[in-house]
């Protein structure tokens, strides 16, 4: 079997080079990689379709065809042109997205994938119009969804053309409509993010949450020879870097390690941790920032957006003269990361995801794998992974409510981080979302797609979004 996986935004090489560093290359890109390595371990062929670029400021994407690991030639990297040399933000894909597929065309001839998968919205429009030239179906998993980004904004009648301007809000709300129609089978995470995310009334006569047929819930999954409990060679010069700068020497640790996004909400686990003496007496914090150890002093080398985010963080911290009890830790691999999450297990540390909303919450059951206690957002997908109460959920809006459920977790780490690990290695691989995935897929080639585009059911996305804010 042959199986195309479409993610034009973003982009893919074998050391993961730019891993959180911008918004467009965040774990949808994991996802999507592990996926496919793990369906080429099933003997099934898999290409990833990506967007070819030479730019200078973001290099290690100039070959067409590449791979993840030398010798090993499946999965493909496909680099596809379109829209010039240079790396262009997700938003700006959509002029470009005809030229894309066209290339794509070109770039197979008679030799088509059995199957497409589609990736966000950008992809999945890719996908429709590859099966409408050539009958091949295609799955669409959403990630996450323009209308829940378009509430988190706060979108008005009064901002919604401004909001317009920068995020193309009916262009991705029309593609996510066409998607959602024309897919086999729309893959989510959790049975949560189907029945919230794809009920929004932005969504209404494109799908119908109710109908089984059309949803799978597939979670994603650990890469288990990455994120394990066990010590690796490599760990040692890790162990090293962080011990020889560590603050608090003898407690464990709260740790946070996502992106530097307005979203993820770390400024109130900060707030929670400088609110609460009891945990200033128990335990240190511990803030992930790839490529920077001292952002007090570095702040200028990231991104004008990260130092938006950055910025209040670091003002909160000054201004409780806690700095001496707070400690970034810059990681710059998935293997770093994972030694350095072993090294705050043998603490009995734990993670903490504050996300105002998570559609799934990988991260926090790779840290799992590694052997730390979890709390996280009740709100998204950990509410259903941590149902079994092999996790503390909290709400991210209430600093109270952070700091008491990391002090329970923190008091209870070695037994939360077994039931933990238990769930990852139950549930939780990416063998077993492949499995899934390829379940489907199956089901899907199998069955007859539909070939034209219904159009009547997304034509006037700007009209809806506006009669929408008029009326909520």
């Amino acid at each position: 079997m042959h199986i195309a996986f479409i993610n034009p935004q973003g982009n893919f090489d074998e050391f993961d080079s730019y891993l959180t560093e911008h918004p467009d290359f965040g774990g949808q890109l994991v996802y999507v990689k592990e996926t496919c390595r793990a369906l080429s371990k099933l003997n099934v062929q898999v290409d990833i379709l990506t967007r070819w670029i030479d730019d200078p400021k973001w290099p290690g994407f100039e070959k067409q065809i590449d791979y993840f690991s030398e010798g090993n030639n499946n999965p493909r990297i496909i680099r596809i042109k379109c829209g010039g040399n240079r790396f262009l933000n997700k938003e700006a894909l959509w002029p470009h997205l005809p030229e894309f597929v066209d290339n794509v065309m070109k770039f197979y001839g008679a030799d088509l994938p059995d199957s497409f998968t589609a990736h966000y919205a950008d992809a999945g429009y890719c996908a429709v119009l590859l099966q409408n030239m050539t009958g091949r179906g295609f799955t669409f998993t959403g990630h996450s969804l323009g209308a829940q980004k378009l509430d988190k904004l706060d979108a008005t009648s009064e901002n919604i053309d401004n909001l317009e301007k920068q995020f193309y809000f009916s262009k991705r709300i029309a593609a996510e409509r066409l998607s959602m129609q024309h897919a086999f089978k729309i893959i989510t995470s959790t049975q949560q993010e189907r029945l919230e995310q794809y009920s929004h009334p932005l969504y209404t006569g494109a799908v119908n949450t109710q109908d089984d047929t059309k949803f799978a819930v597939i979670p994603p999954g650990v890469n288990t020879e990455i994120f394990c409990p066990t010590k690796q060679k490599a760990d040692e010069a890790v162990f090293e870097k962080i011990n020889a700068n560590l603050t608090q020497q003898n407690q464990p640790y709260i740790i946070a390690s996502s992106r530097l996004d307005h979203k993820k909400n770390i400024i109130s686990l900060v707030k929670a941790y400088t609110e609460s003496k009891e945990i200033h007496d128990i335990a240190g914090l511990a803030i992930f920032i790839r490529g920077v150890s001292d952002p007090f002093a570095d702040i200028s080398t990231l991104s004008k957006d990260e130092q938006k985010v950055l910025q209040p963080i670091l003002d909160i911290i000054t201004q409780a003269a806690i700095k001496d009890r707070i400690d970034f830790i810059d990681v710059r691999s998935q293997a770093e990361l994972a030694a350095a999450y072993r090294f705050f297990a043998t603490r009995h540390s734990v993670f903490a995801l504050p996300s105002l909303y998570e559609p799934f919450g990988l991260a926090p059951i790779e840290a799992a794998a590694c052997g730390l206690a979890i709390v996280a957002t009740k709100n998204g997908g950990p509410s259903e992974i941590f149902q079994d109460g092999s996790g503390i959920l909290f709400d991210p809006l209430d600093t109270e409510d952070i700091a008491k459920s990391s002090i329970r977790a923190l008091k209870h780490a070695p037994d939360l981080a077994k039931k933990a690990q238990i769930l990852v290695n139950e549930k939780y691989t990416w063998m077993q979302t492949a499995k899934r995935y390829l379940s489907v897929i199956e089901e899907g080639i199998a069955s007859k797609p539909s070939v034209s585009i219904a159009s009547h059911h997304t034509l006037n996305a700007e009209k809806r979004i506006r009669e929408y804010l008029k009326n909520s």
